[in-house]
């Protein structure tokens, strides 16, 4: 299999367990840092293999990666 298809099943797992998490009526503290970190796996499967962040330049790599990471904490810290 080619490996956009395996992104793409990879990212329809991730977003079935994303919805069963969400769905569940006591979500908790846990789930939440779940569900962000299962997005920001989404973001980056997204980016590196469909928008072709791979072959960019190292600088825009590890810029969208600290960026997400301050994103993803800055909303685990308000939470």
């Amino acid at each position: 299999m080619r490996k956009t298809t395996i992104t793409y099943f990879l990212l329809l797992l991730l977003t079935v367990s994303t919805a069963l998490l969400s769905n569940n009526k006591n979500i908790c503290q846990i789930s939440t840092i779940l569900i962000m970190v299962i997005s920001a796996i989404k973001f980056l499967l997204v980016a590196f293999q469909f928008m072709e962040l791979k072959n960019a330049n190292s600088f825009w790599k590890v810029s969208l990666i600290l960026l997400l990471t301050v994103i993803v904490l800055a909303v685990l810290l308000i939470l």
